[in-house]
C-alpha cells in the first residue's frame, strides 16, 4: 500500500467511482457499469454520510479502493448498516480491501452511535457469490453468511396472466408517485430487514434518473380505491450501452397484506412484462430474497424467471 493517499469520499469522486467500478465490472463480471451520473446519485444519497462513513485509496489522481457505508432512518429491532466497497484488480491482495473493511466496521459503529445506539448493531456486505477473494475477507474480519438472494432473468416471452376482477392498472405518475412508496412500505412490513423508507430515501433509490414511469405499476382496487400491488422498474442507459441489451429491472414488487393470495402480483408481473416487450426491451431481470417467507422465488419461477446468478448477504455483529 506504499505510495497510495487516503481520504473520504467527496461528490467530486463521481467519475473516478464510475471509472473505479467499470474496471472492477471488467474482472467480477455481475452485469453492472456506471456513469458518472450513476455514482454521483449514491455520493449525494441522504443516508451516506461521506465525511465521516468513507474512505478511498488514490493512486496518485486514479482511485484504486473505496469503502462507504449507508445507515437507515428507521429500523426494526436490530440496526443493520450497509457497507460497500471495492478494490481495482491490479491493486488486490496487498492489503487495501482489510483496510477498507475495518475501516468500514469502524464507520458503522460511528453512525449506528448516531442514529440507532439503543439497537444491536449488524454490519452487512452484499456480494455476488463468484468473486474471487470476497469469501476470504470478509470471514478474516468477523462476517459469516446470513442470506441468499437470486438474481433472476425472463426473456419477454410468453407471459400470460389475468387481470383479477375489481381491479385496473395504473402507471406511474407524479400524482400517485408518493403511492408506490406507501405501498411498498406496506408491502415489506414483514420482510426481512426492510424498514419503511422515508420519501427522501424513496425519491433517492427508485425514482432517480433509472426510473423508467412506463413500466412502473399500481394495480388499484376499483371499488375502494386502495393501490394493493406495485411493480417498480429500472433500467441503466450504461448496461445497455456497453452490452447492447435493454433490461428491465424490476426493482420492487409487493402487494400489501389484505389483498395477498388473489393473483395481483401474477398479473401485475405479467403485464409489466408485456408492456416491456413492446417498448422495445431485451429482458426483464429482478432479485429476489431466496428464503422469502412469502414464497416469492416461486412466484417469480412460475412467470417464466430464470435463476442466473447468486448474491451472499453477510453479516458481522458489531
Amino acid at each position: 500500500m506504499t505510495g497510495l493517499t487516503w481520504r473520504p469520499l467527496t461528490k467530486a469522486d463521481a467519475q473516478s467511482s464510475a471509472d473505479l467500478l467499470n474496471d472492477i465490472e471488467a474482472v467480477d463480471r455481475i452485469g453492472e457499469y456506471y456513469t458518472a451520473e450513476d455514482t454521483l446519485q449514491e455520493l449525494i444519497d441522504p443516508y451516506a454520510d461521506l465525511e465521516r462513513a468513507s474512505l478511498a485509496a488514490f493512486d496518485g489522481d486514479r482511485m484504486v479502493g473505496y469503502m462507504k457505508v449507508r445507515y437507515k432512518l428507521f429500523a426494526n429491532e436490530v440496526d443493520r448498516v450497509f457497507l460497500d466497497g471495492g478494490v481495482h484488480p491490479a491493486h488486490r491482495r496487498r492489503g487495501i480491501g482489510a483496510t477498507l473493511v475495518k475501516a468500514g466496521i469502524a464507520a458503522a459503529r460511528t453512525v449506528h452511535a448516531a442514529h440507532h445506539p439503543e439497537l444491536r448493531l449488524f454490519v452487512d456486505v452484499h456480494k455476488a457469490e463468484h468473486i474471487e477473494g470476497v469469501p476470504e475477507l470478509v470471514r478474516s474480519q468477523g462476517f459469516a453468511p446470513v442470506r441468499y438472494f437470486q438474481r433472476m432473468e425472463h426473456p419477454l416471452g410468453g407471459a400470460v396472466a389475468p387481470m383479477p376482477g375489481g381491479f385496473h392498472v395504473e402507471r406511474w405518475s407524479a400524482e400517485n408517485a408518493d403511492e408506490f412508496r406507501l405501498v411498498r412500505n406496506e408491502s415489506f412490513a414483514d420482510h426481512w430487514n426492510a424498514p419503511p423508507l422515508p420519501a427522501d430515501a424513496w425519491q433517492h433509490k427508485f425514482a432517480s434518473h433509472a426510473l423508467r414511469p412506463e413500466l412502473s405499476f399500481l394495480l388499484r382496487d376499483k371499488e375502494t380505491g386502495v393501490p394493493a400491488s406495485l411493480v417498480l422498474t429500472l433500467s441503466w442507459a450504461a448496461d445497455t450501452e456497453v452490452t447492447g441489451v435493454r433490461d428491465a429491472h424490476f426493482m420492487v414488487i409487493g402487494t400489501i397484506p389484505g389483498y395477498r393470495k388473489r393473483g395481483l402480483a401474477s398479473a401485475g408481473i405479467a403485464h409489466a412484462l408485456r408492456t416491456a416487450a413492446e417498448h422495445g426491451y431485451d429482458q426483464a431481470s429482478l432479485i429476489v430474497d431466496s428464503a422469502s417467507e412469502a414464497g416469492a422465488p416461486g412466484v417469480f419461477e412460475r412467470a417464466g424467471f430464470t435463476p442466473k446468478m447468486r448474491y451472499v448477504r453477510w453479516a458481522l455483529e458489531a
